[in-house]
């Protein structure tokens, strides 16, 4: 069986203190913080470096797309806010990803890249609706090989999507897996999901689990039981 993966808890709140107050409940159950677009606008740098200080790793979920000279500028500034990894749309194109992979690596710390391929709330006709031919799972394939080529640390994918990129992707390119959700958990906007015992038994190396958790009368037992259901499925 594979190694467990790392879970990553979302914190996407606006109020600092709430967040706070979450991620100093779930320390010791959890691997890591992610934080997106909600917590950033409403909290901004400082808040991102209040979470670096409880002691996990940081996970910034901006999803970066600019010009490369821009994105290289948000690159560096993340880096200096101590996040461990940072997401990009691959769709920005190879300038834009070679000049993030540059900043990102131009001192220690360097944060990881992950490279957004196709958002876990599409499928097959949304895609279509933007003008994409391509189904999702060939659209991510193409997507991730050109994350791959650029020098990126890994992508984000789906939980289905991770069986087919571990065939083709070497193991220290890093699968970073949303839409997980427990047994009997509700989907909601997520139109591709999967349990995270499946996840880890298809390749995932981290796991984001956002509302399973948050959304839980007991956000801290949510966590206990999503890790003894990955160590149940490890001993099978």
């Amino acid at each position: 069986m594979n190694q467990a993966p790392q879970i990553f808890c979302a914190l996407d709140r606006p109020d600092l203190d709430g967040a706070l107050a979450l991620g100093r409940a779930l320390t010791g159950v959890v691997d890591g913080f992610k934080v997106g677009l909600e917590f950033v606008t409403a909290n901004g740098p400082d808040g991102v470096r209040r979470i670096g200080e409880l002691g996990l790793p940081v996970f910034l979920d901006a999803k970066f797309h600019d010009i490369p000279n821009t994105v290289a500028g948000a690159v560096a500034a993340a880096r200096a806010l101590g996040v461990a990894m940072l997401t990009l749309h691959v769709c920005g194109g190879p300038e834009m990803l070679r000049a993030a992979v540059e900043a990102a690596r131009a001192r220690e710390p360097c944060p990881k890249l992950i490279g957004v391929t196709v958002l876990t709330s599409l499928d097959d006709a949304d895609l279509a609706a933007l003008g994409v031919t391509e189904k999702v799972a060939a659209h991510v394939l193409r997507l991730t090989g050109l994350a791959w080529d650029s020098g990126l640390d890994g992508v984000v994918c789906a939980p289905h999507e991770v069986a087919l990129l571990r065939s083709r992707f070497e193991r220290d390119f890093a699968l970073v897996v949303p839409g997980i959700r427990p047994s009997g958990s509700v989907v909601g906007d997520q139109k591709r999901t999967q349990t995270p015992a499946d996840a880890m038994a298809a390749g995932a190396d981290i796991l984001v689990i956002g509302r399973p958790i948050t959304h839980a009368p007991d956000p801290r037992a949510a966590a206990q039981a999503i890790n003894a259901e990955i160590a149940a499925a490890r001993a099978a």
